[in-house]
Protein backbone atom coordinates (compact mmCIF):
# COMPACT_ATOMS: atom_id res chain seq x y z
CA UNK A 1 0.00 0.00 0.00
CA UNK A 2 1.46 3.33 -0.97
CA UNK A 3 0.44 6.50 1.16
CA UNK A 4 1.33 9.36 -0.97
CA UNK A 5 3.87 11.88 0.40
CA UNK A 6 2.04 14.84 -0.71
CA UNK A 7 -1.25 13.75 0.87
CA UNK A 8 0.45 13.39 3.85
CA UNK A 9 1.85 17.00 4.07
CA UNK A 10 -1.43 18.69 3.10
CA UNK A 11 -3.35 15.97 5.76
CA UNK A 12 -1.25 16.86 8.46
CA UNK A 13 0.45 20.29 8.23
CA UNK A 14 -0.06 20.77 12.29
CA UNK A 15 2.19 17.45 13.08
CA UNK A 16 5.72 17.24 13.07
CA UNK A 17 7.17 14.23 10.58
CA UNK A 18 8.07 11.78 14.11
CA UNK A 19 4.22 12.40 14.82
CA UNK A 20 2.88 11.17 11.04
CA UNK A 21 5.00 8.30 11.49
CA UNK A 22 2.59 6.12 13.55
CA UNK A 23 -0.07 7.95 12.17
CA UNK A 24 0.02 6.60 8.57
CA UNK A 25 1.31 3.63 10.34
CA UNK A 26 -2.21 2.95 12.10
CA UNK A 27 -4.66 3.92 8.95
CA UNK A 28 -2.29 1.41 6.79
CA UNK A 29 -3.02 -1.38 9.69
CA UNK A 30 -6.67 -0.29 9.61
CA UNK A 31 -6.91 -2.45 5.88
CA UNK A 32 -8.04 -4.92 7.95
CA UNK A 33 -9.01 -3.96 11.28
CA UNK A 34 -11.04 -1.21 12.03
CA UNK A 35 -14.83 -1.02 12.33
CA UNK A 36 -17.37 1.70 12.32
CA UNK A 37 -20.74 2.24 11.72
CA UNK A 38 -21.77 5.12 9.52
CA UNK A 39 -25.64 4.76 9.92
CA UNK A 40 -27.65 7.74 10.67
CA UNK A 41 -31.38 7.12 10.88
CA UNK A 42 -31.12 6.14 6.84
CA UNK A 43 -34.08 7.00 4.88
CA UNK A 44 -34.76 5.37 1.35
CA UNK A 45 -33.57 7.59 -1.76
CA UNK A 46 -35.11 7.74 -4.90
CA UNK A 47 -33.15 5.72 -7.45
CA UNK A 48 -30.66 7.36 -9.80
CA UNK A 49 -30.26 7.35 -13.62
CA UNK A 50 -28.67 10.06 -15.30
CA UNK A 51 -27.45 10.16 -19.01
CA UNK A 52 -23.49 8.08 -19.83
CA UNK A 53 -21.06 9.40 -18.22
CA UNK A 54 -17.30 9.56 -19.92
CA UNK A 55 -13.98 9.69 -18.38
CA UNK A 56 -11.86 12.81 -19.19
CA UNK A 57 -8.55 11.89 -20.74
CA UNK A 58 -6.51 13.27 -17.87
CA UNK A 59 -7.78 10.75 -15.46
CA UNK A 60 -8.55 7.89 -18.21
CA UNK A 61 -4.77 7.54 -18.80
CA UNK A 62 -4.44 6.67 -15.10
CA UNK A 63 -7.27 4.36 -14.59
CA UNK A 64 -6.00 2.16 -18.22
CA UNK A 65 -2.73 1.54 -16.83
CA UNK A 66 -4.55 0.41 -13.83
CA UNK A 67 -7.24 -1.65 -15.93
CA UNK A 68 -3.44 -3.11 -17.91
CA UNK A 69 -1.61 -4.22 -15.08
CA UNK A 70 -4.24 -6.18 -13.56
CA UNK A 71 -5.69 -7.26 -16.86
CA UNK A 72 -9.17 -6.88 -15.32
CA UNK A 73 -12.10 -3.50 -15.81
CA UNK A 74 -11.59 -1.03 -13.51
CA UNK A 75 -14.04 2.02 -13.28
CA UNK A 76 -13.09 5.86 -13.73
CA UNK A 77 -14.80 7.93 -11.34
CA UNK A 78 -15.61 11.06 -13.71
CA UNK A 79 -17.06 13.16 -11.30
CA UNK A 80 -15.69 12.90 -7.13
CA UNK A 81 -17.32 15.34 -4.65
CA UNK A 82 -15.74 18.98 -4.60
CA UNK A 83 -12.25 19.49 -4.58
CA UNK A 84 -11.47 15.74 -5.13
CA UNK A 85 -10.98 14.63 -8.74
CA UNK A 86 -10.65 11.09 -9.78
CA UNK A 87 -6.98 11.70 -10.91
CA UNK A 88 -4.59 8.45 -10.11
CA UNK A 89 -1.27 10.46 -9.14
CA UNK A 90 -2.81 13.56 -8.67
CA UNK A 91 -2.71 15.51 -5.74
CA UNK A 92 -5.63 14.27 -4.14
CA UNK A 93 -4.75 10.27 -4.16
CA UNK A 94 -4.09 9.52 -1.17
CA UNK A 95 -3.84 5.72 -0.80
CA UNK A 96 -2.55 3.59 -4.33
CA UNK A 97 -3.11 -0.74 -3.11
CA UNK A 98 -2.88 -3.29 -6.22
CA UNK A 99 -2.64 -7.32 -4.53
CA UNK A 100 -0.83 -9.85 -6.54
CA UNK A 101 -4.15 -10.98 -7.13
CA UNK A 102 -5.19 -8.61 -9.07
CA UNK A 103 -7.71 -6.41 -6.48
CA UNK A 104 -6.97 -2.83 -5.92
CA UNK A 105 -7.68 0.23 -3.72
CA UNK A 106 -7.47 3.58 -4.65
CA UNK A 107 -8.32 6.70 -2.29
CA UNK A 108 -9.22 9.95 -2.55
CA UNK A 109 -8.91 12.35 0.08
CA UNK A 110 -9.19 16.22 1.23
CA UNK A 111 -8.72 16.62 4.73
CA UNK A 112 -7.98 20.51 6.73
CA UNK A 113 -8.13 20.29 10.24
CA UNK A 114 -11.68 21.94 11.78
CA UNK A 115 -12.17 22.38 8.55
CA UNK A 116 -13.39 19.46 6.72
CA UNK A 117 -12.70 16.70 5.01
CA UNK A 118 -13.76 14.31 1.63
CA UNK A 119 -12.75 10.49 1.70
CA UNK A 120 -13.80 8.64 -0.92
CA UNK A 121 -12.59 4.72 -1.89
CA UNK A 122 -13.03 2.88 -4.93
CA UNK A 123 -12.11 -0.84 -5.09
CA UNK A 124 -12.07 -4.02 -7.13
CA UNK A 125 -11.72 -7.73 -6.62
CA UNK A 126 -11.34 -9.39 -9.87
CA UNK A 127 -12.29 -13.10 -10.75
CA UNK A 128 -13.99 -12.69 -7.00
CA UNK A 129 -17.77 -11.74 -6.02
CA UNK A 130 -17.55 -12.55 -2.22
CA UNK A 131 -17.27 -9.71 0.41
CA UNK A 132 -13.42 -10.04 1.34
CA UNK A 133 -12.34 -10.55 5.23
CA UNK A 134 -10.55 -8.40 7.57
CA UNK A 135 -9.63 -10.44 10.17
CA UNK A 136 -11.47 -13.07 9.99
CA UNK A 137 -14.98 -10.87 9.74
CA UNK A 138 -16.29 -9.01 6.43
CA UNK A 139 -14.06 -6.20 5.28
CA UNK A 140 -17.96 -4.76 4.55
CA UNK A 141 -21.21 -5.68 6.67
CA UNK A 142 -24.26 -3.56 8.24
CA UNK A 143 -26.47 -4.40 5.14
CA UNK A 144 -29.14 -1.61 4.68
CA UNK A 145 -30.96 -3.74 1.48
CA UNK A 146 -30.62 -2.76 -2.20
CA UNK A 147 -31.06 0.02 -4.39
CA UNK A 148 -31.03 0.91 -8.07
CA UNK A 149 -28.43 3.70 -9.10
CA UNK A 150 -27.32 4.56 -12.58
CA UNK A 151 -28.35 0.83 -14.34
CA UNK A 152 -26.71 -1.05 -11.26
CA UNK A 153 -28.51 -3.06 -8.23
CA UNK A 154 -26.11 -2.09 -5.19
CA UNK A 155 -25.94 -3.79 -1.64
CA UNK A 156 -25.31 -0.68 0.36
CA UNK A 157 -23.40 -1.37 3.51
CA UNK A 158 -23.03 1.00 6.76
CA UNK A 159 -20.77 -1.18 9.28
CA UNK A 160 -17.32 -1.41 7.24
CA UNK A 161 -13.67 -2.08 7.96
CA UNK A 162 -10.53 -0.76 7.38
CA UNK A 163 -9.92 2.13 4.70
CA UNK A 164 -13.96 2.27 4.62
CA UNK A 165 -14.52 2.65 8.55
CA UNK A 166 -17.23 5.29 8.84
CA UNK A 167 -18.12 5.39 4.91
CA UNK A 168 -21.58 4.14 3.33
CA UNK A 169 -20.48 1.72 0.80
CA UNK A 170 -22.01 1.05 -2.00
CA UNK A 171 -20.94 -2.54 -3.91
CA UNK A 172 -21.67 -4.59 -6.91
CA UNK A 173 -20.80 -7.61 -9.04
CA UNK A 174 -20.42 -7.55 -12.59
CA UNK A 175 -18.91 -10.13 -14.70
CA UNK A 176 -17.79 -12.31 -11.86
CA UNK A 177 -15.49 -9.47 -9.96
CA UNK A 178 -17.13 -7.30 -6.80
CA UNK A 179 -16.46 -3.49 -7.10
CA UNK A 180 -17.24 -1.16 -4.52
CA UNK A 181 -17.19 2.95 -3.90
CA UNK A 182 -17.65 4.28 -0.32
CA UNK A 183 -17.33 7.37 1.28
CA UNK A 184 -16.62 8.87 4.95
CA UNK A 185 -19.61 10.18 7.01
CA UNK A 186 -18.52 13.25 8.99
CA UNK A 187 -21.80 14.86 10.29
CA UNK A 188 -20.27 17.21 12.28
CA UNK A 189 -18.70 18.99 9.17
CA UNK A 190 -21.76 18.40 7.25
CA UNK A 191 -21.46 15.07 5.45
CA UNK A 192 -24.64 13.11 6.77
CA UNK A 193 -25.66 9.87 5.86
CA UNK A 194 -28.07 11.16 3.17
CA UNK A 195 -25.97 14.04 1.78
CA UNK A 196 -23.08 10.54 1.36
CA UNK A 197 -26.11 9.08 -0.49
CA UNK A 198 -26.31 11.78 -2.52
CA UNK A 199 -23.21 11.98 -3.12
CA UNK A 200 -22.52 8.15 -3.56
CA UNK A 201 -25.37 8.30 -6.11
CA UNK A 202 -23.42 10.72 -8.26
CA UNK A 203 -20.24 8.73 -8.26
CA UNK A 204 -22.08 5.78 -9.52
CA UNK A 205 -24.03 7.62 -12.56
CA UNK A 206 -20.29 8.94 -13.27
CA UNK A 207 -18.88 5.73 -13.26
CA UNK A 208 -16.96 4.63 -16.42
CA UNK A 209 -15.94 0.99 -17.51
CA UNK A 210 -11.90 0.96 -18.48
CA UNK A 211 -10.81 -2.41 -19.98
CA UNK A 212 -7.61 -3.55 -20.17
CA UNK A 213 -6.08 -3.37 -23.84
CA UNK A 214 -4.59 -5.86 -25.23
CA UNK A 215 -0.76 -6.18 -25.63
Amino acid sequence: MVWHHEFVNRAFPWAPAAAIAPLVASFALAGCSGEGDATANPAEQPTTTVAEATCPPALARGWQKLADQIGAAVYCPSWLPDPLTGRIGGQWEGVHSVTKSGSYLIGFIWFERGAGEVHVNLRGYPGETRVPPCNGKPCFSGERGTRDVAGKTVDVYTVNRGADTWHVLYAWKEAGSLYSVSQHVVPELGLSYSQVVKYLDRIMAGLVKIEPQQS
